[in-house]
C-alpha cells in the first residue's frame, strides 16, 4: 500500500510538471511577440527624440549617428563591451566613459589600464627621475592621453554631475536623469538639452540668424551647427594678385590663389616669362653682373633685389689663419704670415701644425689611446679615425622581450622595430603595433551581427560576435518554401528552419488524379517511438521526442477493375492501389535458356517485338542463373563456363594441369586440345622437350627427350674397364661391357705381381703359424707352472726365457718395405702401359 501510494504521488508530480513545460512552451511564441513589440516601441521612441531635429531647418542625420548608436546600445541588454576584458558592461557595474571617443569601459579594467601603462612608461627610468614627472597613460580605443591626477577613482554618471547614480530601470543605464549641459563641441556658447546620454552630444539644435560667407544674402534662421552656409553666388573678392577678383562661389575662408598667367619680371628686370598671377615675385638663374662700388670687381650675387653693396675684399682682411691682419688694395690677396696655422682640427682635440696657409687644415694624424663607443675597449691608432668594437650589446631593448644586439652600442639602445603580433583579446586578429611591454591595445575592428537575411545588423567589437545575440529583425521570411507549396504562410525573418505549413495540401493524387484535401503534411511531427521505459514505479518517464517528417498523402479507396501483371485474371482494387498487382501464381513463362520455367510471381512482362508465343518470357522475368547441366566431351574434367544456356557448349579453353613423362614437370595445356588429341598428339603435348631424368640398369641417365613407357637400352656412356688385378683399365662403351662382348685379360706382369702377392701372403701365413704356436706353448708352460703350487717366498720365481725370432724382431719393418716396393712397382707399370 505504501509503494502505491508513492507512486501515486510521483505520478501527479510528473503529470503537473509535464503540464506547466507545456504551459511554458505554447507562451515563449507569445513572448517573443512581447519582445518584438518592446523593441519596436524602444525605435519609434529613439527615432522621435531625434526626428523634430531633422525635419525642420536642414538637419543633417549623418551628424546624429553616433550619438544614436550609443543610444541604442545603452538600451539593448549585453550591447555596450569593455574592450580590456572583452565582457558585457551591465546595469549594477561601474564604469568609466572617454572624453574623446565615448568607449565605454568597466571601472576595475581602466584603473588597472591606467596603472599599468604608468609604469611601463616609467620604469626605464632611475630611482631619482621615478616620479618626479606627471606620466600620461592612454585611452584603450583611441589613445586619447589622460594625466595621472585623471586616473578615474570614482563612479559618476555620463554628465560627471551625481556620483554613484542609482540603478533606475526607467531611465538609460549609469545616467542620472538631469538634463546633460556639458558644452557642444566645437564650442558655441549653448549646452547640450538632452537628459543625461552616453556617447557625444549631438548637434547643437539651437536657431540662430547667421548670414552667408560672403556676407551678399539676407541673414535666415538656421541650427546653430549650420550656422555657416553658401549662397552659391561669386565671391567677387579681390585676390592676391591685385588684378583679379574671386570667380568660385560662396565659400569659408581665404581665397584660392589667382589661376590666371601673364608675363612678368623677374626681381633683377633681365628676364620677362608666363607665369601665374598669384605668384608675381620670382628669380631668374642668371648672376648679377653689376659693377661693385670698388670699381674693380663686379656682384657674383644670384638675381637679387636692392642694391649689390660694398665689395666683400674692401677694407682690413685677415690672414688664413686669423692672426695678422692687413689693409690691400681689394685688387691684391693677403699673405700668409708665417705663423703656426693653430686652428682646431676636426678631431676637437688636437691644433694644426703647419704654418699659416690657405684652404682647409689637413687631418689629423696623430696616435692617441681611443676607447669604443661602449667604453669595453681601447686602442692606439689615429686621432681621426673613429674606433667601434664588434662587441654586440645584451641590452634588453624597451620591450624588455628582444636584446639590442647592436655593436658597440654606448647605451642609449634604439626602441624595438619587431612586430608585436601577440594575438589580441578578440582572438581573431594580432597586435599590429611595434613590440611593447604590457597588455596590447584592444583590437580596433569591428564586426556586425547580422540576422538571418542580412537586412538587421548590430555592431559590436571584434570578439564579441561569439557571445552577441543577433537582431530581431521585422522583415518577413524570405527563404524558399520547404513543402510543395509556391509560398509559404507569411511571418517574420528568424534562425533555424521556418514552422511547419498550415496550408491544404492540394497534391493531384498520382494515382486516380483527385486533390489531398489534409493540410500540408511535407513537415509533420511524429512522436519517436522505441524510447527508453521506466522499469521501475519511481523512474519518472521520459520526455516525448517528436521528429519532423513527410507523411504520404492518405489513400484513395474507389474501387477499380484491373488485370492481373501476369494477365491471368481480373479483379476490382481500391482506387489508391490502382495499377497493376500480382495475382501471387507463378509466372510458367519459359526463359530464354529454353530449359526451364520463370518461377517468380505473377509480374509484368513487356511484350517483346517479334514475339509470337504467350509463353515467352520477357525482360522483368528471372533470368536463369543456375549451371549449365549438360554433359561434357570425353575427358574433360570441367563444368561449362556458360550459365544455363540453349544449344551446345563452346570447346573449354580452361587450361589442364599435367605431368610430363618423366613425372617431374608440370605443363598446362587447353583442355579442348587433350580432349580432341589422338595417341600421338598426346604423347607430344605432354612431353617437356627435356631429357629423361630416369636411369638405365646400367646406373647412367637416359638420354633420350622426355618420352613415354621405357627407356631404350642403348647407352653409348664411356666406362672404365679394369684387368681381375685392377692393374690394366680402358675407357669403352657402356652397352658393349653391359652385353659382355669385350673384356680384359691379366697379361705377364699382372701374373708376376699376382705370384709375389701370393709368396708374401704364404710367408706372413706361415709366420703368424709360428707365432701363434709359440705363444700356445707358453701358455701351457705358465699353466703347468700355476698347477704345481707356489714356490716358498725367499726363493725366486721361475723365469720362462722366451727366445724371439727374427721374423717377430724385424716382422713390421719387412713389411712396410714390401708395400712401398710393390707401389713403385704398380705405379710404374701402370704409366708405361699408358
Amino acid at each position: 500500500l505504501m509503494s502505491q501510494r508513492k507512486f501515486e504521488e510521483i505520478k501527479k508530480a510528473n503529470q503537473a510538471a509535464a503540464k506547466k513545460l507545456v504551459e511554458e512552451h505554447v507562451s515563449s511564441s507569445s513572448d517573443d511577440e512581447g519582445d518584438e513589440d518592446f523593441e519596436g516601441k524602444r525605435g519609434k521612441i529613439v527615432a522621435n527624440t531625434f526626428i523634430t531635429y531633422t525635419t525642420q531647418t536642414d538637419g543633417d542625420i549623418r551628424e546624429l549617428e553616433r550619438t544614436k548608436q550609443y543610444v541604442n546600445e545603452a538600451f539593448q541588454a549585453g550591447a555596450m563591451t569593455c574592450l580590456i576584458c572583452i565582457a558585457s558592461v551591465k546595469r549594477n557595474q561601474a564604469v568609466w566613459s572617454c572624453s574623446g571617443c565615448f568607449c565605454i569601459f568597466h571601472m576595475l579594467c581602466i584603473q588597472k589600464w591606467a596603472k599599468d601603462s604608468q609604469f611601463l612608461i616609467s620604469s626605464p627610468l632611475t630611482d631619482d627621475d621615478f616620479g618626479k614627472k606627471d606620466y600620461p597613460w592612454p585611452c584603450p580605443k583611441c589613445r586619447f592621453e589622460y594625466k595621472r591626477s585623471e586616473t578615474p577613482s570614482r563612479y559618476y554618471c555620463y554628465c560627471g554631475k551625481v556620483e554613484d547614480p542609482p540603478l533606475d530601470p526607467w531611465l538609460v543605464p549609469h545616467s542620472c536623469g538631469q538634463v546633460c549641459e556639458r558644452e557642444f563641441k566645437p564650442p558655441c556658447g549653448h549646452k547640450c538639452l538632452l537628459l543625461c546620454h552616453p556617447g557625444p552630444c549631438p548637434p547643437c539644435p539651437k536657431m540662430v540668424t547667421t548670414t552667408c560667407y560672403c556676407k551678399k544674402a539676407k541673414p535666415i534662421p538656421r541650427r546653430c551647427s549650420a550656422k555657416e552656409w553658401s549662397c552659391q553666388l561669386a565671391c567677387g573678392r579681390k585676390l592676391f594678385c591685385g588684378q583679379h577678383k574671386c570667380e568660385n562661389p560662396c565659400h569659408a575662408g581665404s581665397c584660392q590663389p589667382c589661376p590666371r598667367v601673364s608675363r612678368q619680371k623677374c626681381v633683377c628686370g633681365k628676364k620677362v616669362a608666363e607665369r601665374s598671377c598669384a605668384s608675381p615675385l620670382w628669380h631668374c638663374d642668371q648672376v648679377c653682373g653689376k659693377t661693385l662700388p670698388c670699381g674693380n670687381h663686379t656682384c657674383e650675387q644670384v638675381c637679387h633685389v636692392g642694391a649689390c653693396g660694398e665689395c666683400p675684399r674692401s677694407g682690413k682682411r685677415f690672414c688664413p689663419c686669423q692672426k695678422s691682419k692687413f689693409s690691400l688694395p681689394c685688387t691684391e690677396d693677403v699673405p700668409t704670415c708665417g705663423d703656426s696655422c693653430d686652428k682646431v682640427l676636426e678631431c676637437g682635440i688636437h691644433r694644426c701644425s703647419q704654418r699659416c696657409h690657405r684652404g682647409p687644415c689637413e687631418t689629423c694624424r696623430q696616435e692617441v689611446e681611443k676607447q669604443c663607443r661602449c667604453g669595453k675597449h681601447t686602442k692606439r691608432m689615429p686621432c681621426h679615425k673613429p674606433y667601434l668594437c664588434e662587441t654586440k650589446c645584451v641590452k634588453m631593448r624597451d620591450c624588455q622581450k628582444h636584446q639590442c644586439r647592436r655593436k658597440c652600442c654606448p647605451g642609449n639602445c634604439p626602441p624595438c622595430d619587431q612586430n608585436c603580433g601577440r594575438t589580441l583579446g578578440c582572438r581573431n586578429h594580432k597586435c599590429p603595433s611595434v613590440c611593447h611591454r604590457g597588455s596590447c591595445y584592444p583590437c580596433p575592428e569591428t564586426v556586425d551581427v547580422k540576422c538571418n537575411c542580412g537586412n538587421t545588423k548590430v555592431t559590436v567589437p571584434c570578439g564579441r560576435e561569439r557571445t552577441t545575440r543577433p537582431p530581431k529583425c521585422k522583415e518577413l521570411c524570405s527563404r524558399p518554401p520547404t513543402c510543395h507549396h509556391t509560398s509559404q504562410e507569411k511571418h517574420r525573418c528568424h534562425f533555424g528552419s521556418c514552422p511547419p505549413c498550415h496550408q491544404p495540401c492540394q497534391k493531384v493524387l498520382e494515382k486516380c488524379g483527385h486533390l489531398c484535401p489534409v493540410p500540408c503534411h511535407d513537415q509533420a511531427l511524429i512522436k519517436q517511438t522505441g524510447r527508453h521505459q521506466p522499469t521501475v514505479p519511481w523512474e519518472q518517464p521520459s520526455e516525448p521526442t517528436f521528429i519532423q517528417t513527410a507523411l504520404p498523402c492518405p489513400p484513395c479507396l474507389v474501387p477499380i477493375p484491373m488485370e492481373c501483371l501476369g494477365k491471368h485474371e481480373v479483379s476490382p482494387l481500391p482506387c489508391h492501389a490502382v495499377g497493376p498487382y500480382s495475382c501471387k501464381r507463378v509466372c510458367g513463362r519459359t526463359l530464354d535458356c529454353q530449359n526451364h520455367t520463370c518461377m517468380k510471381e505473377c509480374h509484368k512482362v513487356t511484350e517483346m517485338d517479334g514475339c509470337t508465343g504467350k509463353n515467352k518470357a520477357g525482360p522483368e522475368c528471372l533470368h536463369c542463373e543456375e549451371g549449365c547441366s549438360k554433359s561434357r566431351p570425353l575427358g574433360c574434367p570441367h563444368p561449362c563456363v556458360l550459365p544455363c544456356h540453349p544449344g551446345e557448349c563452346p570447346p573449354c579453353v580452361q587450361m589442364l594441369r599435367i605431368k610430363c613423362h618423366c613425372k617431374i614437370t608440370s605443363l598446362y595445356v587447353e583442355c579442348r586440345k587433350i580432349t580432341t588429341a589422338d595417341v600421338n598428339e598426346k604423347n607430344l603435348l605432354s612431353c617437356c622437350k627435356n631429357q629423361c631424368p630416369k636411369e638405365l640398369p646400367c646406373g647412367h641417365r637416359c638420354k633420350e627427350i622426355c618420352h613415354p613407357g621405357e627407356c631404350p637400352f642403348n647407352c653409348n656412356q664411356k666406362v672404365k674397364l679394369r684387368c681381375p688385378c685392377k692393374r690394366i683399365k680402358k675407357e669403352l662403351q657402356c652397352n658393349k661391357v653391359r652385353e659382355n662382348q669385350v673384356s680384359i685379360e691379366c697379361d705377364t706382369t699382372c701374373k708376376e705381381m699376382k705370384r709375389k702377392a701370393s709368396e708374401i701372403k704364404e710367408a706372413e701365413a706361415k709366420a703368424a703359424l709360428e707365432e701363434e704356436k709359440r705363444r700356445q706353448q707358453a701358455e701351457l708352460e705358465a699353466f703347468e707352472n700355476r698347477l704345481k703350487g707356489r714356490r716358498k717366498k725367499n726363493r725366486k720365481r721361475d723365469e720362462v726365457a722366451v727366445e724371439l725370432s727374427l721374423w717377430q724382431k724385424y716382422k713390421y719393418y719387412l713389411l712396410s718395405v714390401c708395400g712401398v716396393s710393390v707401389a713403385v712397382f704398380a705405379w710404374y707399370i701402370t704409366h708405361d702401359v699408358d
